[in-house]
């Protein structure tokens, strides 16, 4: 309803332009947090940018927060972020007054996150969720970049960030589909990256049937807001529907030889959409309940017959312990190998450091499990 929502069209217009999608997030907002006992913060946050796609000039930009902060005062400061870009672009990337609806790209992904504060904002965490909505993605990830900063510039850690970009529709023959989910690996070897085994807990918790890993850090030739993230070493994946129509994306409204083009409402599938946002507020709830993840995660043993992981944590009276996990090389999922109370030492005895990866991770009494930590060779220390 406001025309389009390009990031360099009017900010201050309340009918037509980016400013008017704000106001409405504001106001969505504003609705859940009247439900939180003032616990909810709501943050919009202006700041200005340069890049090739702004023309190289400075221009005003804004993204919009809302913050329900852990009651662990040991985890308070480790945060968990939903996010979707409210700025959407019509054909030409360049041009503001086109009409650029958005509905899809990525006006679901917005949704998602504001469903998911509407959902979560009545339980009590022990860290502290992030509900972000940003600008500036087609201009170049600016507000995805900016978010980053703002949580460092707050002195927050990542634990982990849930990108929902193009969620809103099922457009492949056979539907219901499962909601792709883009990791990248990193660049060790033997160890794939926190956001590859962030994809893999969310697999976990929502299970198969809901989630279709996708290694890859994006779609070729594309990108999304959980990039900045990732390449800053953060948990960071992207949720996408399963099959895009590009008929629909970038495009502006218009008919041609036949063919409706434009990312209009009509072609959204709210069903879909709505299981998307439950699986990421049953991911968030999860890893904001888990306690931290163990640190200094090491794997010895090289030439001999028992593969040796250490690894340390801090005291946490609502930790029950740590599972130890092994996969073979080619097994894209973890197995529970055994069971420690206290961090320390495990002996996989006979099993060679050669055939398996090994990794820790933190379970809570709560059930609640953490982001599995890969234990790297000492060498690489």
């Amino acid at each position: 309803s406001c025309g389009t929502r390009h990031s360099l069209s009017s900010w201050t217009d309340p009918k037509r332009g980016i400013g008017c999608g704000r106001d409405h997030i504001v106001t969505e907002f504003k609705k859940i947090a009247a439900e939180s006992g003032g616990r909810l913060h709501i943050v919009v946050e202006h700041f200005e940018v340069t890049a090739p796609r702004t023309g190289n000039r400075p221009v005003p930009m804004e993204n919009g927060y809302a913050i329900l902060p852990g009651d662990d005062p040991a985890l308070e400061k480790t945060v968990f972020v939903v996010s979707g870009h409210f700025d959407s672009i019509p054909s030409n990337i360049m041009d503001s007054q086109t009409d650029a609806p958005g509905a899809d790209d990525d006006g679901s992904g917005t949704a998602v996150s504001i469903e998911c504060a509407r959902l979560l904002v009545r339980g009590h965490y022990r860290s502290t969720l992030v509900f972000a909505t940003v600008s500036g993605e087609e201009q170049g990830l600016l507000g995805g970049t900016r978010l980053l900063k703002y949580l460092e510039q707050h002195g927050y850690t990542v634990g982990g960030m849930l990108d929902n970009d193009i969620v809103g529709a099922d457009f492949a023959p056979g539907a219901p589909h499962r909601v792709r989910l883009f990791s990248g690996g990193g660049k060790v070897d033997d160890c794939d990256s926190p956001s590859r085994e962030l994809a893999r807990l969310v697999e976990e918790i929502d299970g198969r049937r809901n989630i279709r890993l996708i290694f890859r850090l994006d779609r070729l030739g594309r990108g999304g807001d959980h990039i900045p993230f990732y390449e800053a070493g953060f948990p960071a994946v992207r949720f996408t529907e399963p099959l895009e129509n590009y008929h629909h994306e970038h495009q502006t409204p218009r008919i041609e030889n036949g063919i409706e083009y434009g990312d209009l409402m009509k072609f959204l599938n709210f069903d879909f959409m709505a299981r998307v946002a439950r699986d990421n507020a049953e991911a968030l709830r999860e890893l904001a309940m888990s306690p931290a993840p163990p640190s200094d995660v090491e794997l010895a043993g090289a030439v001999t017959p028992s593969a040796k992981v250490s690894w340390n944590a801090p005291q946490d009276d609502q930790r029950a312990g740590f599972e130890i996990l092994w996969r073979e090389t080619t097994d894209p999922r973890w197995s529970v190998f055994g069971f420690r109370k206290a961090p320390g030492e495990f002996v996989f005895e006979g099993v060679s450091t050669d055939n398996h990866f090994f990794a820790v991770r933190s379970v809570g009494k709560n059930g609640a499990r953490s982001i599995a930590v890969p234990a790297e060779l000492q060498r690489r220390r």
